[in-house]
């Protein structure tokens, strides 16, 4: 209670002096649905107080009784006048301008986009972005966006690791629906438990992100946000087969129970069932694996009172086999008959979120979110065993509002987070088992100022009670200035702090027949210290018009420097260890990104990243292995020019991606057959897809992956004897598989 009373005394009692209205500006696209418009002008006549929405369509202005005529303009649609009587919340559809006798200007709404307003830098992707590449996961979302970067995390599982600032996964808090999601037991393919097709959109954020969603965040923030019934169509099925083996069946059924309760039933499922060897190394180049992933989502609006909820009930059975093409698990399990591995997964969830936002005093909201997660996962590598059962839950309960007027607004709130653990980690058939209960209460506080011009910033504080990680305090700084027109500066500073789960976040280790080592025995953690980094960044984004046509440019450097990190250190071919850091450790990003409207339907983004990441370890400052230091990417998507909603279209979308060379870890101990060189060779990918749209119901798409063929020889090393002590099949920096081709339908009732 003591630190509820420290955050609340933070709070003085506010006497709110100006009503606000709230709205969402919406148009109906070519599918027929109602999607959000950012970029929307909103003012009062004759006034000079305006507003702009938000990627959401979200917008606030002030309200007062003299101001009754609310005008709405867009470019591209018909400008309309709302007269506002009293503070209500507002939800209004655009027309477009198609009347005949008259200019009309045309603009495109972006699939990616950073906001020039908001003061953390954030990148907004829409559903309409996860449509370019064969997306089949939120991990392979990202295929088409510089700013992450995807990659194989080993030889075996197929399973794509993330990476933001030059730093993995477990540094970067991922949240399904603000709820942190893909941690813990999840942390090595929980990305792939979130199928694309129910990504609504996708927010990015570089750096250490908000306090409201917790502390863990070091390198940035990710929240996915899934389709709603009330918006999603009636019937969605997305059908998809691939040259390597994979099928995949995505439906979607919505229903309006009554006019303010809509509920939805999503199901998926994918499957792999044949064995390649393209590469004759005796392995999978590709696992076999069966999913089914259900969600059944339960949407309750009523904006009259100012009240939006969902009920999300989920349930996972992912099942993987890996290893060498003549295993058998029946015969072959935990022996050395044939090196194989399975990996069963079982996850059930269940979420819920309760939001009000106070029809007469439009800036306050209240928000509580409810979560609690059951995974188990049973998996075995060759000749050890790795399980683990993870409880988890969270709670939060947050309240907005201004002080004095709409320029400074605040929230404040509460969260409550457990975590139950039970692991078992059998190295070469000798098992130890690791329990641990985490539990921790936090407050925090977040204050925003905007004086609706060049400036804004964002303060956060909180403060966390910790039964592992004991009290500690996270402050976050992010600030956005404009110096002139379509510019943005924006800087950011935070600091983060997490335990690491050393084995469900390095789940590779276990396919290699390394040694694994705890060496510090001190932590609370396996024996370990917390980690703790803070985050420095700055941004520059400035828009403009090259021959007539819209164009940006941005460029962010960001810096992460650890306090204290586990350091997985594998640097002896012969064993894997954890300890706490001793020296430095530091990541440095810089970024340079380039988008233009090419011409009209044609769009480009290049993009160029250099990273400096490095870290002590016993034998020295090194590079983090396998992570370039040079990332070239371009993009160029094209559609074909629709003169109404029931005409066909073309889309073409071309991605590129050079990653310079990767450092291997040291193996000049090993024997010369096993010996790798310093660095990897620089490797070039290329994706291709098509999509003809045949009518707002249906649409199919093809395309293909590294369709250069690339593949990285002999990427597990000694192959030839799995059981030996050199066994590794962690040294991966490219495609394995080689090229390979898809193709799919959608069919959507709306």
């Amino acid at each position: 209670m003591k630190i509820l009373n420290i955050i609340f005394l933070c709070v003085p009692f506010i006497l709110f002096s100006q009503e606000n209205i709230e709205g969402t500006i919406f148009e109906i696209n070519s599918n027929n649905k109602k999607t959000p418009l950012s970029g929307v002008n909103i003012h009062w006549e004759n006034t000079s107080i305006g507003a702009i929405t938000n990627f959401d369509g979200e917008f606030t202005i002030a309200y007062k009784k003299e101001n009754t005529n609310l005008i709405i303009s867009y470019v591209g649609f018909k400008t309309d006048t709302l007269i506002i009587q009293s503070p209500q919340k507002i939800t209004h559809v655009l027309s477009p301008s198609n009347e005949l006798d008259e200019i009309v200007l045309e603009t495109r709404k972006k699939t990616t986009a950073v906001s020039y307003l908001q003061s953390l830098n954030i990148m907004n992707m829409s559903s309409d972005e996860l449509l370019k590449s064969a997306c089949c996961n939120l991990c392979e979302s990202f295929e088409t966006n510089p700013s992450i970067d995807v990659n194989f995390a080993d030889a075996l599982t197929g399973t794509r690791q993330i990476k933001m600032l030059g730093l993995t996964s477990p540094y970067i808090l991922i949240g399904i629906e603000s709820i942190p999601s893909i941690r813990g037991a999840a942390q090595a393919f929980g990305l792939s438990f979130v199928p694309g097709t129910w990504v609504e959109s996708i927010q990015i954020t570089k750096g250490a992100g908000s306090v409201i969603y917790g502390y863990e965040s070091i390198a940035g923030q990710i929240n996915a946000k899934l389709q709603k019934p009330l918006s999603d169509s009636k019937l969605f099925i997305n059908a998809f087969g691939s040259a390597n083996g994979r099928y995949e069946i995505n439906t979607h059924v919505n229903t309006k129970v009554t006019d303010k309760l809509s509920t939805g039933l999503y199901v998926h499922g994918n499957m792999r069932d044949k064995k390649f060897d393209k590469n004759h190394d005796t392995f999978l180049d590709a696992p076999l694996m069966k999913q089914i992933n259900l969600m059944n989502r339960w949407q309750y609006v009523d904006l009259e009172k100012g009240f939006v909820s969902f009920l999300n009930v989920r349930y996972l059975n992912d099942e993987k086999q890996m290893g060498q093409i003549n295993f058998n698990p029946s015969t072959d399990k935990l022996t050395t008959n044939n090196w194989g591995s399975e990996i069963d997964t079982r996850r059930a969830e269940v979420s819920g979120k309760f939001s009000y936002s106070n029809p007469e005093l439009t800036y306050q909201t209240y928000d509580v979110q409810v979560a609690y997660s059951h995974h188990n996962q049973e998996s075995y590598f060759g000749q050890n065993v790795y399980n683990i059962v993870h409880n988890s839950f969270y709670s939060t309960a947050i309240y907005g509002s201004i002080i004095g007027d709409t320029r400074h607004k605040f929230k404040t709130g509460v969260n409550y987070t457990f975590d139950n653990y039970n692991e078992t980690v059998g190295v070469k058939l000798i098992e130890n088992n690791y329990e641990r209960r985490e539990n921790s209460i936090g407050a925090f506080f977040e204050y925003n100022f905007d004086d609706l011009d060049k400036f804004n910033l964002t303060a956060g504080l909180r403060i966390d009670a910790h039964n592992v990680l004991g009290t500690f305090i996270t402050p976050r700084l992010h600030m956005r200035y404009t110096p002139w027109e379509k510019s943005a500066i924006k800087a950011s500073v935070g600091r983060g702090k997490r335990g690491a789960n050393i084995f469900a976040e390095n789940q590779n280790i276990f396919a290699t027949s390394r040694n694994i080592q705890v060496l510090n025995t001190n932590g609370e953690i396996y024996g370990l210290d917390p980690e703790i980094a803070w985050n420095y960044g700055v941004s520059f984004l400035q828009g403009f018009n090259l021959f007539n046509k819209n164009a940006d440019v941005a460029v962010d450097f960001y810096r992460t420097n650890f306090i204290n990190q586990v350091v997985l250190d594998m640097e002896n071919p012969l064993e894997a260890n954890f300890y706490n850091l001793e020296g430095d450790s530091y990541a440095n990003n810089v970024q340079v990104e380039f988008n233009y409207n090419v011409f009209k339907g044609v769009d480009l983004r290049l993009a160029y990243k250099y990273f400096d990441v490095k870290t002590q370890y016993i034998s020295g400052k090194l590079e983090k292995p396998l992570t370039p230091k040079q990332r070239l990417f371009a993009n160029v998507s094209y559609e074909t020019l629709k003169l109404n909603e029931n005409d066909s279209q073309w889309k073409f979308d071309f991605t590129y991606n050079w990653l310079g060379k990767q450092r291997f870890t040291n193996t000049s101990s090993s024997p010369l057959q096993y010996q790798l060189p310093a660095y990897s060779p620089a490797v070039g990918t290329v994706n291709l897809q098509v999509t003809k749209v045949f009518s707002s119901k249906f649409e199919m798409y093809a395309g293909g992956e590294n369709i250069m063929d690339i593949k990285q020889e002999n990427p597990i090393v000694s192959a030839e004897d799995p059981f030996g002590p050199y066994f590794d099949t962690t040294m991966v920096y490219g495609p394995i598989f080689g090229s390979s081709y898809y193709a799919g339908l959608r069919y959507r009732i709306n």
